[in-house]
């Protein structure tokens, strides 16, 4: 599904931070056919990957020595204003908003908990431009040490309303399921942080992962039947976490 723009509170793109810049685009090229052109060096040699000539995601190099990751960025209309409203509900800056170029203004913060994410204000770079078929991003999960505190915060920031279950909060914009919430399970490292996750839609689980498997990546949960499809828990080549699922045919797009 193509895309020219977002709402505010709607997540609008996603990039993953590496120490391995060229492992991560030949990894990904190959698992899901994206195209990764070299980066500008102006922008830190910041890759845009591509379907049909439509931006999916982006690949970084590391700022600072760590593990690798996947971030979610959340689509406002003025980045300024809502970092404002971050840090008058708990949150914290870790980047204070910044223009890049042309493409558009961003932050990164951290929740009252703990949880990194990051905002978007665009302007010629409107985030994903496809999402929500196979090879792109369909979901953003966050996996919560505080469900409660992190509905009221998030509810504060971006409007969010919450539908789902108790254990499975799903947050929407006008009725619409944009990305879901659960307890961190008692499987992650003590002392981890709370934590989003991104979804990458794929047609099939089982194939997706035996193809990553045979390209450096690790399985973290094996192709899982839940009710929306067929999912698992990976990581690529660099370490950063990533899902995929499988989902059935009444839900793509949804």
């Amino acid at each position: 599904m193509e895309f020219n723009g977002f709402a505010q509170g709607v997540p609008c793109w996603i990039d993953a931070s590496c120490p391995d810049v060229d492992a991560a685009a030949a990894f990904y090229t190959a698992l899901f056919g994206w195209e990764v052109p070299e980066g500008n060096p102006e922008f830190g040699g910041y890759r845009s990957a591509t379907m049909r000539d439509r931006r999916v995601a982006g690949l970084m190099g590391q700022m600072e020595p760590g593990p690798a990751y996947w971030a979610t960025y959340i689509a406002v209309d003025d980045a300024d204003a809502i970092s404002e409203v971050v840090k008058a509900n708990g949150g914290t800056a870790m980047m204070e908003p910044m223009t890049v170029g042309d493409f558009g203004r961003m932050a990164v913060f951290t929740d009252p908990s703990g949880a990194a994410f990051g905002i978007w204000q665009a302007d010629t770079h409107p985030g994903c431009e496809l999402a929500n078929e196979p090879g792109t991003f369909c979901w953003s999960e966050l996996m919560a040490t505080d469900m409660d505190g992190s509905k009221k915060f998030y509810s504060a920031v971006f409007g969010w309303a919450w539908g789902g279950v108790e254990e499975y909060a799903e947050f929407q914009i006008d009725g619409r399921s944009l990305g879901g919430m659960m307890p961190m399970p008692p499987t992650m490292p003590e002392g981890m942080p709370p934590v989003w996750g991104v979804y990458f839609a794929v047609e099939d689980a089982e194939a997706t992962v035996a193809a990553a498997v045979g390209l450096g990546a690790t399985v973290f949960m094996p192709p899982t039947a839940i009710e929306p499809g067929t999912f698992a828990v990976l990581a690529d080549p660099n370490g950063a976490v990533f899902n995929v699922i499988a989902l059935k045919p009444a839900d793509v797009g949804s």
